[in-house]
């Protein structure tokens, strides 16, 4: 009687399949279908050796071969561990890794699983020194493949990036992305056009995050925007209307949201020491009435210093007494510091009265559309809380807007204000929230 053959093992196959790309994933019968079905008829063929399919799937969609990191691959060792499988079948080698190190690791785990790699593409048996060998050679191209291909996209993104195409990412605060281009969020746009315009006004960045928080603006994640957030804003080239790469920027294809004075005057401020920034104002401090002070004989009086024992003493002098002697003016000099005080002073008491306010209003109704008196009036009132927050130049700047002349007599100080300035500054402390709502 003839004696029956011996019965062949059951060799378990998982099959692994993997893509780069999400691109195609969503249709019926994509890449990976492709590659499974071709692993699934391999492993049929071999029926006869005892070899049976896992019902476990093991794809990898949209994540590159130069990486380890795959939930599929990590749960097929996991399985290998578990010695829940024989036999490890691709389309093709560097569906697996396209990196020598990182497969060399895979084999270590294979080997001492007793476990067998087989590419239904390139057949070989890694439990032989051959089939090492031509393991190694494989993919030792593999590599240098994905090597090629990595300096290829590098190139062309580098030319697109030097035509000032946007290459994708995500959009940056005042932009929108529509068919791979930057499109102008003017709300945004405003928002971050006030960063800048606040910071080059002298503002402490700090203080720019408060207010900011206290008009509830949001970054484009819609959280708080911090201190790190600013500064990224203020150094983003992108919203001069230009495209960087590797440190050189081109002109881009969007349209810029900052111009570039604006940009130059917030990075002269940034360039300098934060110490340095702290310093400069407290120590030069500006002449807030300069051009605008009058003596009691009507001639204007001048910004002068002195120095004594180390310390700054500023006066306002009249220059008839300058020209013609003490005797040509009854008040031939004033302390600055405390002719200053006393003028904002009163100026912050003549802003509250209601003659002002209305036209103030009626001035700011011209160039702010929809403000209303009450809107005004909340307006001037943050007046005396914001004074105290801005550096000494910019306080300068805004007395120069609000009054038209100072007239120094001998019973005080009779002040003018300029009703055209008045709904300037008012636009410039509004403007944020205003932006923000």
């Amino acid at each position: 009687m003839k004696e029956a053959p011996p019965l062949k093992p059951k060799l378990r196959c998982a099959v692994y399949t993997r893509k780069s790309t999400e691109e195609g994933l969503e249709q019926e019968f994509n890449s990976l279908d492709a590659q499974r079905e071709a692993c699934e008829a391999y492993i049929a063929s071999q029926k006869a050796e005892g070899w049976i399919p896992v019902a476990d799937r093991y794809d990898d969609g949209g994540f590159s071969g130069g990486t380890l990191e795959r939930p599929a691959l990590k749960s097929l060792l996991a399985d290998i561990e578990a010695r829940r499988v024989d036999v490890v079948v691709v389309y093709k080698i560097d569906r697996l890794s396209r990196a020598l190190m990182d497969f060399a690791k895979l084999v270590e785990v294979f080997d001492r699983n007793g476990v067998t790699f087989v590419s239904v593409t390139q057949s070989f048996n890694t439990t032989t020194s051959m089939g090492r060998l031509t393991l190694n050679v494989l993919l030792s191209f593999a590599q240098f493949e994905r090597e090629v291909i990595g300096e290829r996209i590098r190139d062309k993104f580098a030319a697109s990036r030097r035509k000032g195409m946007w290459m994708g990412g995500w959009a940056p605060l005042g932009y929108d992305i529509k068919d791979r281009k930057l499109l102008i969020n003017e709300p945004e746009a405003k928002l971050v056009q006030s960063m800048f315009r606040r910071f080059a006004r002298g503002l402490q960045p700090q203080l720019i995050i408060e207010q900011l928080a206290k008009e509830g603006a949001l970054n484009k994640n819609g959280k708080p925007i911090d201190k790190g957030y600013l500064y990224r804003i203020l150094h983003n080239r992108v919203y001069l209307g230009e495209a960087v790469h590797k440190g050189t920027s081109y002109r881009g294809e969007h349209e810029p949201i900052v111009e570039k004075d604006l940009w130059d005057q917030v990075h002269a401020l940034i360039t300098a020491s934060p110490r340095a920034r702290t310093k400069r104002p407290l120590g030069r401090t500006p002449a807030l009435l300069k051009g605008l002070i009058f003596g009691p004989t009507g001639t204007a009086m001048t910004p002068a210093h002195t120095r004594k024992s180390g310390r700054l003493y500023r006066y306002y002098v009249a220059t008839d007494t300058i020209r013609t002697g003490s005797r040509a003016s009854p008040i031939r000099r004033i302390a600055a510091a405390q002719i200053e005080t006393a003028v904002i002073e009163q100026l912050k008491v003549l802003l509250q009265s209601p003659e002002v306010i209305v036209a103030t209003w009626r001035a700011a109704k011209k160039t702010i559309k929809g403000i209303t008196e009450r809107q005004v009036a909340e307006e001037i009132r943050r007046f005396d809380v914001l004074w105290s927050e801005l550096f000494p130049a910019e306080q300068a700047r805004i007395v120069q807007l609000l009054v038209s002349r100072v007239d120094i007599s001998e019973g005080g100080a009779d002040i003018t204000l300029k009703v055209d300035g008045l709904s300037t500054v008012l636009n410039e402390l509004g403007g944020g929230r205003r932006e923000a709502a």
